[in-house]
């Protein structure tokens, strides 16, 4: 009878690691390409000789934790980042306890992708994607934090900037009306070139429905542009039931969004960018002039 007690105590100690370890998310770092596989194979811990294989046990890894009812997300692994970590954080490199240590650090940015069964040729370009925005979101806010306070007024510049980048999207989607928004804002950087992608939804007579990160990683790179006072541009393309898409684009000058008018909206689209050559309009399809954005407040500061 003991030893019938005992084994049962010891399965429902199991049963409850079981269910506790359901409640602790996953995350996979992810080697996207060949080149950053190659990079990783400098540490002698690193086992794997190709990256096709590689990737295919990574693929099962993450089937085999999502069957076990984990949440379980994926991150890209970037091998100049990991050694930059280890290197400031005083870790040995080349063990598997660093890459776990340096995969919960990408996690905890946020710059993850749940996994939910998808294949591999579906889940890398969104790990890419999502770690492009997340590099990008962080460059235009290390940007804005850079510019301290206005030497004429004392405002902190970069957070004027936010407010203004702010009430002019809202504004904007205000003006645009019911319908499915696709949003594009692209700014010269410093360094690089800085691009954001907003999607929206309205319904009549409400307001758009902004998700949070990707609402606030639009409105940074656009307070980037105002602040830095960068040429760029910003375009809306809206599609509602039974009716054309309606294209819009304003300029960004001085700090400022100025509507472009009907025809230069047509005529960006409608030429390529690499040679200059005319290309033909897309059906359905109509070019309209952007909205004065009447709260785009034109005060400067230096």
């Amino acid at each position: 009878m003991a030893h019938t007690s005992q084994n049962k105590r010891t399965v429902t100690r199991t049963s409850m690691r079981r269910s506790l370890r359901r409640e602790v998310p996953s995350t996979v770092g992810i080697l996207a390409d060949e080149q950053d596989f190659t990079a990783m194979r400098h540490y002698d811990s690193f086992t794997f000789d190709d990256h096709p294989t590689y990737l295919r046990q990574t693929e099962h890894l993450l089937k085999s934790l999502a069957s076990q009812q984990l949440h379980t997300s994926a991150a890209l692994f970037d091998p100049d980042e990991f050694a930059e970590f280890c290197a400031e954080a005083g870790l040995d490199a080349d063990t598997a306890e660093s890459r776990s240590r340096f995969t919960a650090e990408i996690a905890g940015r946020g710059a993850t992708v749940p996994y939910t069964g998808q294949p591999l040729g579906s889940l890398l370009p969104e790990l890419i994607n999502t770690a492009v925005r997340q590099a990008t979101w962080e460059y235009a806010t290390m940007l804005l934090a850079d510019l301290g306070a206005c030497a004429d007024c004392g405002q902190d510049i970069g957070r004027s900037a936010f407010d203004r980048a702010s009430h002019a999207l809202m504004r904007l989607l205000e003006l645009a009306g019911p319908g499915d928004h696709h949003l594009v804002c692209s700014i010269a950087g410093p360094d690089e070139q800085l691009l954001a992608v907003l999607h929206t939804h309205a319904a009549a007579g409400s307001p758009a429905q902004l998700e949070a990160s990707e609402g606030a990683e639009f409105v940074t790179v656009l307070a980037a542009g105002i602040a830095l006072e960068s040429p760029g541009g910003l375009v809306l393309r809206t599609s509602a039931p039974d009716s054309a898409d309606r294209l819009h684009g304003w300029r960004l000058t001085q700090g400022r969004l100025t509507p472009l008018t009907a025809g230069e909206v047509f005529s960006a689209y409608c030429t390529d960018a690499a040679t200059g050559d005319p290309v033909s309009p897309e059906p359905g399809v109509e070019y309209c002039a952007g909205f004065p954005l009447v709260t785009d407040d034109p005060e400067s500061h230096h």
